[in-house]
């Protein structure tokens, strides 16, 4: 059964890609890079889970940010006391406050010039297989190391030559995959392996995507100068920059949840006085054939509908916050969910990068903002693809 639904689940993904795509006539001329990115991403999957290899690598990425965890929390308990131990956890020391300890690692990374030459290592093998273009493909690996909105300063003297599908595969990019930084805080709310496994998977599902939506022919351009660059900055500049960050970051990721979480309550209140049904509740019905498809057994399709769909409209910390208080999942339904959840496929994250785009180039914020349904469909088929991936290789 479960195969019977991983046919039908890529047959919609395809078909709904297709239906949004800028030029359908030319995703035929895609087809080869398109199958050879699913190979590889169903090979990664594969051992990743059934081999001795990708077990080892599981456990050794679990114990790595175990690792960074507890010396982030030596750091945690001596500015608020003995806390990171305590119950019940107060999620934004538990989960967020790690994020600065993590944020100094990717700041001594930078300095030493080892994200660079990460960046422009997997951006060239990545753009050999998919053709999606040097920029795109560097733009991608740059979303992932120095995150979302770090990419488009990177890379801000090409905007405002791009045209609006370029545009729309930079931002998909960087939407349906997660920076480094923020892998610390899902690893507190989710399982650290299914985190690791969804980021591999959306690496690739993004550019199977993004081939099907823009498969026009990509710009041939100089990949040297927008990759992230050591400038000449002190060894604590840098380090202390990267904290400050990371400190920054918590800070917008607070309110939203704050916001978003009273928001749903509300709603959820008032669609329950006025219908009898709560909004999640609705919205678990609306969504759960999406959650079936993606492999959960249908009686649980309406509980991770409301789940999927808190994520797409919300983001997917408040989503992660519901998941967390689920019990005695299946380990396929916990392996799919998680997978799902790890990207920044929502509507906040959307206005964030026509916020920063329009902070360069207006005419571009525009573009970003006329692409809006393209790019929560289109991120949204990612975390699809990459669950149905993972759904297929565990019972």
């Amino acid at each position: 059964m479960k195969y019977l639904i991983f046919i039908i689940s890529l047959l919609l993904i395809f078909i709904v890609a297709s239906s949004i795509s800028f030029n359908a006539n030319k995703i035929k001329m895609k087809f080869i890079p398109i199958i050879i990115l699913l190979l590889i991403e169903a090979t990664v999957a594969f051992i990743l889970l059934h081999t001795t290899i990708g077990i080892t690598i599981l456990n050794t990425t679990n114990i790595g940010i175990e690792y960074l965890i507890h010396h982030a929390n030596k750091g945690i308990d001596f500015v608020f006391g003995d806390i990171s131990t305590k119950t019940p956890i107060v999620f934004v020391i538990v989960a967020l406050m790690p994020l600065v300890f993590i944020c100094s690692i990717i700041g001594i990374l930078k300095y030493f010039g080892i994200l660079r030459l990460i960046i422009l290592t997997i951006g060239y093998l990545i753009n050999k297989i998919a053709k999606v273009g040097k920029l795109e493909s560097f733009s991608a690996v740059s979303a992932v190391i120095v995150g979302m909105m770090a990419v488009y300063v990177s890379i801000k003297e090409y905007i405002p030559n791009l045209t609006k599908p370029q545009m729309y595969t930079i931002a998909a990019c960087s939407l349906s995959t997660v920076d480094i930084a923020i892998l610390g805080a899902y690893t507190q709310m989710l399982s650290p392996e299914f985190v690791f496994i969804g980021v591999c998977l959306n690496f690739f599902s993004t550019f199977v995507i993004v081939s099907i939506i823009n498969p026009n022919d990509p710009i041939e351009i100089s990949s040297h100068s927008f990759a992230p660059k050591n400038e000449h900055h002190s060894f604590f500049e840098v380090l202390t920059e990267h904290m400050l960050d990371g400190f920054k970051l918590i800070l917008a990721i607070v309110p939203m949840l704050l916001g978003f979480i009273a928001l749903i309550s509300m709603l959820n209140d008032i669609f329950l006085y006025s219908i009898g049904i709560s909004f999640q509740g609705l919205l678990g019905y609306i969504f759960s054939p999406i959650a079936f498809l993606l492999g959960v057994p249908w009686q649980d399709s309406i509980q991770f509908g409301q789940i999927i769909a808190t994520k797409i409209l919300t983001n997917e910390f408040v989503a992660m916050f519901d998941y967390s208080k689920l019990d005695d999942l299946s380990p396929r339904t916990e392996a799919i969910i998680s997978v799902f959840l790890i990207s920044f496929a929502n509507f906040g994250s959307v206005g964030m990068i026509i916020a920063c785009v329009a902070s360069i180039s207006k005419e571009h914020g525009k573009m970003i903002a006329a692409n809006s349904f393209r790019l929560i469909v289109g991120s949204t088929l990612v975390s699809c693809l990459s669950a149905t991936m993972v759904g297929i290789f565990i019972s």
